[in-house]
């Protein structure tokens, strides 16, 4: 799925993403960022995600690099 991040907050490690399909807003899985060279999102930014069993956001890429066949990175 693609989407823009709506809110992140770098404290707590939470944000909510919104679907770019159905503007449907999902919650960031609690360890969505974890391992990851990232550490933080900033509003307005392009994803692409997976949902989780709980339907929450995980498995994070950057869209530019998706959309345009760029090997994924994981974040």
């Amino acid at each position: 799925m693609q989407g823009v991040v709506r809110s992140f907050d770098p404290i707590r490690a939470e944000g909510i993403v919104v679907s770019d399909q159905d503007r449907k807003e999902f919650i960031l899985a609690s360890d969505a960022l974890e391992g990851s060279v990232f550490r933080n999102l900033r509003q307005g930014q392009r994803i692409n995600f997976e949902l989780d069993g709980d339907g929450n956001v995980t498995k994070i890429r950057i869209g530019s690099e998706a959309d345009m066949g760029m090997p994924s990175v994981e974040i």
